[in-house]
């Protein structure tokens, strides 16, 4: 996530609701009082938290009990997670939270390790923006069939699906040795407990899931020469993982409670939405926007438009977009070693409008690099004017997310039939205010930002539930966000006309 003012540091108090617990940071919890203190282990892309929520019914308070960097390795030509590196920070996060009931993880989706029959971990889990894959998907697709992946999963074609990752890894002795297969989070979730399983959020992420049956498609998985005996028992959010191994010396030996581990699952359970008629941009280094819906999208419109529908906390279908997001912004930050954002997007804010524009989802952009020279040079490729300064880099790529915003908004509400009123932007993009402003804009919606932590809060809630001391469906949560929760509303402002003639010169 890209924040616009520096993130709290550990042990501080987070900006959005009402704050208290009985640790250092936080106030006491009244005596007498039915709440609940939880710990979310919230894994992105980037960094990595540990957060404390205090939750009641009329509560749901927040502090940052450790936060860390999640920088991966390149070994032998291959980028991996160091993934032991996020465990030990999880396990100091957790030892400075102080004692809680449960411990709930997520992460980001598609990555997996590799056990063998002992239980050990065979190498650090590679990276999804690993070439690895590279010509993958398009030899899978020739022999499976589009139609028949789509019908099966509900998935988009992405290059660095689990899917396309475990074909690649078909020759190794890593993926021959191994005996299970766990996706981030429930390798972590295993080593805190000794238990195994597959959280159902992240694995409809793998393309490796029936989305109508809710099983493993090992029909299809077989066809594409995979080992099916290597996946985990199916578990659903909610569900009591069992308790922290002793050895761990955890305070108070929580237990450990399945939450929507695919970061996303939990973000869309933080969306402050009253009704149904909304859409959500779950934003930080990717821009996940979609709609909830009952049901799967399975149409060939559908397929052909490359939109997704992965699984949410109580049966929902999160049907939705990849859009490239504020990777490209964090990149370009990188090469221009950091400086200080907040100036820099007001500063592009007095740039001119929709001077260049890019495809925010051309292939150029996903992996790590000189993102400002990839931007100069897609803009010589389409003969606009190249930005010459930080500044212009920065408007250019907030124009051309806003756009990309606009447009899957727009077609996720023809896709599914579900208009939308109001446009909720949650994640670390909330905290921009000129990408919130420019979204609204572009999608002649009212944007409404907030909460910047909803992958935590989401977590916290799915734990608190499961504890019994908040309601009982996603309707009284997103009630609790809307009494607790700071929302920033932004109205659309602007000519409809210039974004028709933006959105035109960027799909030519």
């Amino acid at each position: 996530m890209v924040p616009q003012r520096p993130e709290p540091a550990a042990g501080a108090e987070l900006p959005a609701g009402l704050v208290a617990a009985a640790r250092p940071g936080l106030p006491p919890t009244p005596r007498g009082s039915a709440e609940v203190a939880v710990a979310a282990v919230d894994l992105g892309a980037s960094s990595g938290r540990v957060v404390v929520g205090q939750v009641g019914r009329e509560a749901l308070r927040l502090v940052v009990a450790h936060r860390f960097a999640n920088e991966p390795v390149r070994i032998g030509g291959t980028l991996h997670w160091d993934i032991l590196a996020l465990y030990r920070n999880v396990l100091a996060g957790l030892r400075s939270a102080g004692p809680v009931a449960s411990v709930g993880v997520d992460s980001w989706a598609v990555d997996y390790g590799l056990l063998d029959s002992s239980g050990a971990l065979l190498g650090n889990p590679v990276h999804y923006r690993d070439t690895r894959t590279e010509g993958v998907l398009e030899r899978v697709t020739q022999r499976l069939g589009a139609e028949r992946l789509y019908a099966t999963t509900g998935l988009q074609q992405l290059p660095f699906n689990t899917l396309y990752q475990l074909v690649a890894a078909a020759d190794s002795p890593q993926l021959a040795a191994a005996h299970r297969l766990l996706m981030i989070p429930d390798l972590i979730a295993y080593w805190l407990t000794g238990e195994i399983g597959a959280e159902v959020t992240n694995a409809s992420t793998t393309q490796l899931y029936d989305l109508n049956r809710r099983v493993w498609a090992t029909d299809m998985m077989a066809d594409a020469g995979i080992r099916t005996n290597i996946l985990a028992p199916l578990r659903e959010p909610g569900t009591r993982i069992g308790p922290a191994l002793p050895e761990l010396d955890l305070p108070g030996t929580p237990d450990v409670v399945a939450v929507g581990s695919h970061d996303t699952a939990s973000a869309v359970v933080a969306v402050p939405a009253a009704g149904e008629h909304f859409a959500y941009i779950s934003c930080g280094t990717w821009s996940l926007v979609g709609v909830e819906l009952d049901r799967p999208v399975l149409t060939e419109a559908s397929r052909r438009a490359n939109f997704t529908n992965e699984g949410g906390v109580d049966g929902t279908i999160r049907y939705l977009r990849n859009v490239m997001g504020l990777w490209p912004l964090q990149e370009a930050l990188r090469t221009w070693g950091d400086p200080n954002l907040p100036e820099l997007l007001a500063a592009a804010a007095r740039e001119p409008a929709f001077r260049s524009l890019v495809d925010i989802d051309e292939p150029a952009f996903l992996p790590p690099g000189d993102m400002p020279a990839r931007i100069a040079e897609a803009c010589r490729r389409t003969g606009q004017p190249v930005p010459e300064s930080p500044a212009a880099v920065v408007r250019c790529i907030i124009d051309s997310l806003a756009l990309a915003h606009r447009r899957a908004v727009q077609q996720v509400q023809e896709l599914s039939g579900r208009h939308v009123d109001a446009v909720h932007i949650v994640g670390g993009g909330a905290r921009n205010a000129l990408l919130c402003q420019l979204t609204a804009d572009a999608c002649g919606l009212p944007v409404l930002a907030g909460p910047v932590e909803a992958t935590a809060i989401g977590n916290v809630l799915v734990q608190a539930r499961a504890a019994d001391v908040v309601g009982d469906d996603l309707v009284a949560l997103r009630r609790l966000l809307r009494q607790t929760q700071e929302i920033v509303r932004y109205e659309p402002d602007g000519e409809s006309a210039a974004w028709r003639a933006a959105a035109r010169r960027v799909e030519v």
